[in-house]
């Protein structure tokens, strides 16, 4: 059945009432303030893009944070740059503080860098219709602009008087500074003071087209497999005297891998092996050289490879079962594995949820529907990570749109007004 015109427009003003009655007056103002607004928001984006902030673009980096920078002085924080000691390579991070005695004090987090180097021949800024393509554009200068303008709304009515908001903006996020202890330290601290934090990262859509809050991700770790055999001659490979050499151990043990270590949300990727009579991996793990011939058994092979997982629970198994088929050593073989953690796992905790909870009731509340958790095991590492474990956290309130870190990255532009809606009223909320 076709609705009569009238009855339609009927229909959207008892919706758009019934909405406005689950928000409260002062909730009504800051909503108003985001839509009146919007092309601001829009030009800041516009702004911050047309600086290339590739993490190596040191100068970029430090100009994009200049720029957010001088929006949250406007707002009454207190801004200072963190500069990174010079081996680490790194350009710093841009600090953001207010302190108040009202509500939860909550952590904002977000990062200037972006994949694109300054070389990159990806374009800066493009708008096609109502979406925009460009560097960054929603990894995660999008999410950057979302926490400015969804603070300019609290400000504008008077709603972020006597708030405790810290936010970290990261210099490194895409390529984090070693030591982590160092490059991680400021969001770490700020954390230590807060009560909860909320990260922009792109928002993410499940299969149903809905919006989604991640209440977890997965850590970001290695290892490195090594693995020795017998040199000889290759017409006397599987006897006794000479052995399997190191190329088959290495296979049965990455088989192994395959066939016993898999979990839900639990992976691991050889990505790098290199065997022969001689094989080596740079310091990094991401260049090799091998030397060998094809009538002489393999005497080295080493393998790099990642592992992500979503508890430590879950890290101990992996790990503890990948040690065990690493040591059931072929003849004439010997092989060791070793493990280095980068990014911490987000848990998907109690605390988390509850988070989430509130953002959800406050999209709802404003006619942007309900917000669902995002499966943890769908989303790689990110700066939160190094805070989750302090916190109740939530990430995933940024921007939405697609081909991050690749050529064809994109925003849809109306994601920014919809996401500055749910998380000016998050804040008002938690800071009441």
């Amino acid at each position: 059945m076709k609705l009569h015109p009238l009855a339609v427009a009927v229909l959207a003003l008892t919706f758009s009432a019934a909405h406005a009655d689950a928000l409260s007056p002062t909730e009504q103002k800051i909503v108003a303030e985001v839509k009146a607004h919007a092309p601001q928001g829009l030009e800041l984006l516009e702004r911050s893009v047309n600086i290339n902030s590739g993490t190596m673009n040191h100068d970029g980096v430090r100009a994009v944070g200049k720029l957010f920078g001088e929006q949250f002085a406007q707002l009454g924080f207190a801004t200072r740059w963190s500069d990174m000691p010079t081996a680490m390579q790194r350009a710093g991070h841009l600090i953001a503080t207010r302190e108040g005695k009202q509500g939860k004090r909550l952590l904002l987090i977000g990062h200037l860098d972006t994949v694109f180097e300054k070389d990159s021949a990806v374009q800066l800024w493009q708008r096609n219709g109502d979406r925009v393509r460009g560097q960054g554009v929603n990894d995660m200068k999008g999410g950057d602009v979302i926490i400015v303008e969804a603070l300019r709304a609290l400000q504008r009515v008077g709603a972020l008087d006597n708030t405790s908001i810290t936010i970290v903006f990261s210099g490194d996020e895409e390529n984090a500074g070693e030591p982590i202890a160092i490059s991680r330290a400021d969001m770490v601290n700020a954390a230590k003071r807060s009560d909860i934090a909320l990260a922009f990262e792109a928002t993410v859509r499940d299969k149903s087209g809905r919006d989604t809050g991640t209440v977890g991700r997965r850590s970001s770790s290695s290892w490195e497999l090594k693995v020795s055999g017998k040199q000889g001659h290759s017409s006397g490979i599987f006897s006794e005297s000479a052995g399997y050499g190191a190329i088959y151990e290495a296979a049965r043990i990455l088989d192994g891998f395959r066939q016993q270590v898999i979990e839900p949300d639990l992976t691991f990727s050889p990505g790098l092996i290199v065997g022969g009579t001689d094989a080596t991996t740079n310091p990094a793990g991401t260049t090799g050289q091998a030397a060998g011939k094809s009538n002489v058994i393999a005497r080295s092979a080493t393998v790099e490879g990642d592992l992500r997982y979503l508890t430590y629970e879950q890290r101990d198994r992996a790990h503890a079962t990948m040690k065990a088929i690493v040591a059931q050593n072929l003849p004439g073989t010997s092989a060791s594995i070793s493990f280095h953690d980068a990014y911490p796992p987000m848990s998907p905790t109690a605390g988390n949820l509850a988070v989430l909870k509130v953002y959800s009731q406050a999209s709802q509340d404003a006619g942007l529907g309900e917000i669902p958790a995002l499966p943890p095991g769908q989303r790689g590492a990110g700066d939160i990570q190094f805070v989750a474990p302090l916190l109740d956290s939530l990430d995933g309130l940024g921007a939405t749109g697609n081909g991050a870190h690749s050529p064809d990255e994109d925003l849809e532009i109306a994601s920014i007004e919809r996401a500055t809606i749910r998380t000016a009223i998050l804040l008002y909320r938690l800071t009441r």
